[in-house]
């Protein structure tokens, strides 16, 4: 059953697939969030980026500073996740 919050979420999710560009998505992103917000799901892409690229986990953490906790889910994420960050990801690097 979809709560409230989910169709918050999808309208989320319209939102950001109609935005035309970088430019755009900034101007979304930092009006939406905040900048620790924006950094650090920066930081969290390109983790993901850095481990669908081949590195390890330690190349992963030292590259980011992003603590063993959070590269550990986000590591999960990429192996046995929903495969947001393959299908996104694997597209920029098309």
């Amino acid at each position: 059953m979809r709560t409230e919050i989910d169709k918050y979420v999808d309208e989320l999710c319209e939102y950001l697939v109609s935005v035309k560009d970088v430019k755009e998505c900034r101007q979304f992103l930092d009006d939406l969030c905040t900048v620790k917000e924006v950094e650090q799901m920066a930081l969290r892409a390109h983790a993901a980026s850095l481990l669908l690229g081949g590195a390890t986990y330690t190349e992963a953490t030292e590259k980011t500073g992003l603590s063993s906790t959070t590269l550990s889910r986000i590591s999960r994420c990429v192996s046995y996740g929903a495969g947001g960050y393959k299908n996104v990801i694997g597209k920029k690097d098309e």
